[in-house]
């Protein structure tokens, strides 16, 4: 093939384009694709994060330890105990997860969670984009059983709004929570009373997102446009 200055400038013109589309195609293939910023796997058995840069810590009083029994591939998983007792505190209890969005929006958080026999059945996640302020982002409840509820695990995940984007101090917790339209906890299974030595495991925490363009990228969306434009 001749090189590109010395064909036609309508061959020429019709091979820049076609790069730009080219491009086009990767950065916007590249950006809207939801990628991992963060995720606690504990395989290492630590609070710290196993890809990206975050912190797992404790709420309320709540211990941890480190358990064999997992969810998805693995080892380990981060169990937690010390529950506040019947009727009081409620929201108050769990475990906070906090690591950066910075350049990506779309955020979105995964994780599974098992509840013990004795546990909550239900669980508040809450969101702070300032590492101050939380609010309260879902809820999540089952209705107990004497088989199937307790000592079983549950894939969770919640979507977040533009709030909080994009910003260095995100992070979210999720706590025991009374019963929807109870004054105190329901344990997970059935046939159980609620306890405070009840456990709540986690494993494969997970902040995702989508990754923001850089402005250069931006420009070339531009440049993408005016030649999409002039071709039409």
């Amino acid at each position: 093939m001749p090189p590109l200055l010395e064909l036609p400038v309508t061959i020429r013109n019709l091979f820049n384009r076609s790069l730009v589309t080219v491009s086009l195609s990767a950065l916007i293939a590249a950006t809207a694709q939801s990628a991992v910023i963060v995720q606690w796997n504990f395989e290492g058995q630590s609070l710290s994060a196993s890809t990206g840069s975050g912190n797992a810590s404790l709420v309320g009083g709540t211990t941890n330890t480190f358990a064999t029994g997992f969810a998805g591939t693995g080892t380990f998983a981060l169990n937690t105990s010390n529950y506040a007792a019947q009727g009081t505190e409620d929201r108050m209890r769990g475990v906070q997860f906090s690591g950066s969005t910075e350049n990506h929006d779309s955020i979105t958080l995964s994780w599974n969670q098992r509840h013990s026999n004795t546990s909550a059945n239900t669980v508040a996640v809450f969101a702070t984009a300032d590492g101050t302020n939380w609010n309260e982002v879902q809820v999540f409840t089952f209705t107990p059983a004497a088989s199937g509820t307790g000592d079983t695990w549950y894939q969770r995940s919640v979507t977040l709004d533009a709030a909080y984007a994009n910003t260095a101090n995100f992070g979210f917790r999720v706590v025991a929570a009374f019963a929807p339209g109870a004054s105190g906890y329901l344990a997970s299974r059935s046939t159980s009373s609620y306890s405070t030595s009840s456990t709540l495991r986690f494993d494969d925490v997970t902040i995702s997102g989508n990754l923001i363009p850089a402005p250069g990228a931006i420009a070339l969306l531009a440049v993408a446009g005016l030649v999409t434009r002039r071709r039409r």
